[in-house]
């Protein structure tokens, strides 16, 4: 059965692209319904994330020109728009792939968790949609075994590679249990989104979000249970919190030395983890000399992230390897399943000849046909007819050149080649 993978992400395509060939919720039945019958596949995936969509075929046939042109045609875009920015993947090539994006290696941020997640989902959903069958089911359960290895048994994932990661990361460097602990986020930029993200998946539970305009900062707090202030507010509520992280784009502090002095007395010292990502300085240089605050900035945080891209890179290199033998061992199930559906197939027709060849010769017996003879009948027809096929195609095979033919069936019986001037059984008889 051949295997296509058809695909465009972040790599190949800006999200002026991606976005438009996105499959919503809504629509994924209707993908579905469509998917097969526009490519004649017997089964389908798809995949879509902010950074790819892939779809997953299975079937006899490489449909590759007419599942682009399904693409293109169900998001009403024009085929020769995607050309250049789709990839394309099979058969072992489609395997490795599917591997490698399930264990993060194929994301931006090198083994990022959340894509196998997102993997699953899409399997789940192929799977409620009965558009998936043996073939796909067997991939995408070998998969996720391949890419847990790869997270259990390397640190592809361990280190934090972003500025927002690593800052969560250090935080549990000064508090063991998170869920104990308030969050002040001044600003609500995409790197504030990413910490808020990390944070809850720490187990933050208590948000508090600062920035120039309160209706953002509602938004942004109000998707973790938290609550919105302006700027102006933070000085009331900053003895109330112990982790301060903060990405402005204002061109001076907003938390200064004085403010933090104050709101450490109404804390008893108990310590506050700060974390300045934005350039120029969102917190005061000097607030970092004050006792029980911990106060890094995007400089120090660098050190960490590059060290840990340096950690990952060398423990993508281990997954590597584990997915080429992930890919070798789904070839070697593929061969021992195609091997089964074969000599299933031969016994099949071995047992019919024996069938027809008995019926003929109980028939004779049921005439008076002397039983010696219809017996030496039955064997000699019966050989005839399982040989007669494979001699026919030895020969051909022979005729062609193809003389590995006959070798393989010397070593499929175990044959030894008789001498020259030795007899066959036949002539010896």
């Amino acid at each position: 059965m051949a295997l296509l993978t058809l695909g465009i992400n972040h790599r190949t395509a800006p999200v002026e692209i991606r976005e438009r060939v996105a499959f919503t919720p809504e629509r994924m039945a209707e993908a579905f319904s469509e998917l097969r019958a526009a490519t004649g596949a017997s089964e389908a995936g798809i995949l879509s994330t902010c950074n790819r969509t892939e779809l997953y075929l299975a079937g006899d046939d490489d449909c590759a020109p007419a599942l682009l042109r399904w693409l293109a045609g169900f998001h009403d875009l024009d085929a020769a728009d995607l050309e250049n920015v789709i990839y394309v993947h099979r058969d072992s090539d489609a395997v490795r792939h599917m591997m490698r994006v399930a264990a993060g290696l194929d994301s931006m941020v090198l083994g990022e968790p959340q894509i196998l997640g997102q993997l699953k989902d899409a399997y789940a959903l192929a799977r409620e949609h009965n558009a998936t069958g043996a073939f796909l089911s067997r991939l995408f359960e070998h998969t996720f075994s391949v890419a847990k290895r790869v997270r259990t048994e390397t640190a592809i994932g361990e280190n934090p590679v972003s500025v927002a990661y690593a800052s969560v990361s250090m935080a549990h460097q000064i508090f063991a249990d998170m869920s104990r602990n308030k969050a002040l986020l001044i600003g609500a930029g995409k790197t504030i989104e990413l910490v808020s993200r990390h944070l809850a998946d720490a187990g933050v539970r208590d948000f508090l979000v600062a920035n120039r305009t309160l209706e953002r900062a509602q938004t942004l707090a109000e998707i973790h249970g938290g609550k919105g202030i302006v700027l102006s507010e933070i000085p009331d509520h900053l003895a109330d919190v112990d982790i301060v992280i903060s990405s402005t784009a204002s061109p001076l502090p907003i938390l200064g030395k004085g403010a933090v002095e104050r709101a450490l007395k109404k804390r008893k010292h108990r310590p506050y983890f700060m974390v300045d990502i934005a350039v120029p300085r969102d917190i005061e240089p000097e607030v970092g000399a004050l006792a029980d605050v911990y106060l890094y900035t995007v400089d120090d945080l660098r050190q960490v992230i590059e060290e840990n891209v340096r950690s990952r890179e060398g423990a993508a290199r281990e997954a590597e390897n584990l997915i080429a033998s992930g890919v070798q061992d789904f070839l070697d199930q593929l061969r021992a399943l195609d091997a089964v559906s074969t000599l299933k197939v031969f016994r099949s027709r071995a047992e019919s000849l024996r069938d027809a060849e008995t019926e003929k010769a109980l028939r004779a017996l049921r005439n008076g046909a002397d039983p010696e003879t219809a017996l030496r009948s039955l064997a000699r027809g019966l050989t005839n007819k399982l040989l007669h096929q494979p001699s026919t195609q030895v020969r051909k095979a022979m005729a062609e050149g193809r003389t590995e033919v006959a070798d393989f069936l010397r070593e499929l019986y175990q044959l030894e080649m008789l001498d020259a001037d030795e007899p066959t059984t036949t002539e010896k008889l």
